[in-house]
């Protein structure tokens, strides 16, 4: 009997996480067409605000695949954050970043189809496409070129 409010907990929290389901094996082609939204141009809205928020569209050059020239260069947050992205010999990129206060780094890096994929922390994270508005930091409101990583960490070109 002590068993099923455990059960109860790990369930409703199961329900609540956004992390994926674990898949054990591929789904089949008929069910892959199926489940996979199609392409709409938009960013999804989780990569850069709350639930409750609509989704950001970026800027129009995001309708079509995105370059690794496109990701190279300076970009700059807010209180001296900034993201360098460089083209590494042998293919992929290299990013030299302060993403916070207290934590810069440097990360390999590869571009994909979703955006600017890396690992920090061990944490999967990618880049994408986005105007100032999109990043939710009131100081890159107005800008038209930008990354945003996750809600309050985007980086901007001048």
């Amino acid at each position: 009997m002590k068993a099923l409010p455990l059960l109860f907990v790990v369930a409703a929290l199961a329900a609540c996480s956004d992390r994926p389901q674990a898949v054990d094996a591929p789904a089949p082609a008929e069910d892959h067409a199926a489940t996979t939204p199609p392409a709409t141009g938009t960013v999804p809205a989780h990569n850069f605000a709350g639930a409750n928020a609509a989704p950001a569209t970026p800027p129009a050059s995001a309708d079509t695949p995105q370059t690794e020239a496109s990701y190279l260069g300076r970009w700059t947050g807010v209180e001296g954050m900034y993201l360098v992205v460089a083209s590494k010999p042998g293919g992929g990129v290299t990013l030299d970043m302060q993403w916070d206060l207290d934590n810069k780094g440097t990360f390999d890096g590869s571009v994909t189809a979703e955006g600017l994929r890396f690992m920090r922390s061990g944490v999967a994270e990618s880049a994408v496409h986005t105007d100032g508005e999109a990043t939710g930091l009131k100081y890159l409101a107005g800008k038209q070129d930008c990354l945003t990583v996750k809600p309050g960490e985007g980086y901007c070109k001048n």
